[in-house]
């Protein structure tokens, strides 16, 4: 009781499918601190913040063991250099993880942390995500089925990539307020899915662009049935190519708020304005 193990490593291979390796606990709770970059540089970690390898942390702590790692609030990640897929599946299924390690950086990297925090139901909070400008599939399912997350980090993200918010909170169904998406500018499939299933959201974020992009709602908030407030700022005419079922499922009545400056004639159903809501104007 109250005995640490640490560990270092340097020159390991990372492979597409285990990463550089994974942890195995074999019984009791797990508590998991240090600087995750000794598993890179061995002894000369200290200071050291690019990620050299793709897949490099790729399910670190996904084993048959997730539900013993508890605490990883002393993990740090400082790597502000990233690479593709660096963080993918890293802490997958670990139902028992309460906090999140710190994500600081801010120039991200195709696939960076897909999947990193898939099905930890016990996560409440969310670390916070300080890029500016995405990259492909970055943040693609990346709390998807976290159950107990309540509060979402900020998003203030202005350039986006194509999926990079795709199914981010899926299946949240604590989470009650939805991050700001200040975009102007869409992607194919950048928001497609990404509040599926959050029965507790009330509010949308306002959605400010004014051109819609293949697929970018698709889905966006189908199943959110508490969901009674949309302001989308978008001048682009209705149709399933960019809003197949976003509303599908969302409270009978509300406020769907639109851009003014749209032409196209109000319509309503899961692929446009929901029904029986009602339809406010305003400037973009």
């Amino acid at each position: 009781a109250g005995e640490r193990v640490f560990f270092r490593a340097s020159g390991l291979t990372a492979s597409s499918s285990n990463g550089i390796g994974s942890f195995t606990i074999a019984n009791g709770d797990c508590y998991v601190g240090g600087n995750v970059m000794s598993m890179v540089y061995g002894a000369d970690f200290k200071g050291k913040t690019e990620i050299t390898q793709d897949y490099q942390f790729r399910g670190l702590f996904y084993t048959n063991s997730t539900s013993r790692i508890v605490d990883t609030s002393g993990l740090a990640l400082p790597a502000t250099t990233l690479t593709n897929y660096c963080y993918y599946y890293m802490f997958y299924g670990c139902t028992s993880l309460v906090n999140a390690p710190a994500l600081p950086a801010t120039t991200l990297a195709n696939y960076c942390y897909q999947y990193m925090f898939t099905g930890c139901t016990s996560l409440v909070n969310a670390p916070a995500l300080p890029a500016t400008t995405l990259a492909n599939y970055c943040y693609y399912y990346m709390f998807y089925g976290c159950t107990s997350l309540v509060n979402a980090p900020a998003l203030p993200a202005t350039t986006l990539a194509q999926y990079c918010y795709q199914n981010m909170f899926t299946g949240c169904t604590s989470l009650v307020n939805a991050p700001a998406l200040p975009a102007t500018k869409l992607y194919s499939r950048c928001y497609q899915y990404m509040f599926y299933g959050c029965t507790s959201l009330v509010n949308a974020p306002t959605l400010p662009a004014t051109k819609l992009e293949n697929n970018c709602y698709q889905y966006m908030f189908k199943g959110c049935t508490k969901l009674s407030y949309i302001k989308a700022m978008f001048t682009t005419t209705p149709s399933t190519t960019y809003l197949q079922d976003w509303v599908s499922g969302v409270s009978a009545s509300g406020t769907f708020v639109k851009n003014s400056a749209a032409t196209w004639a109000d319509t309503f159903g899961v692929s446009a304005i929901p029904e029986g809501w009602t339809v406010e104007l305003a400037d973009a």
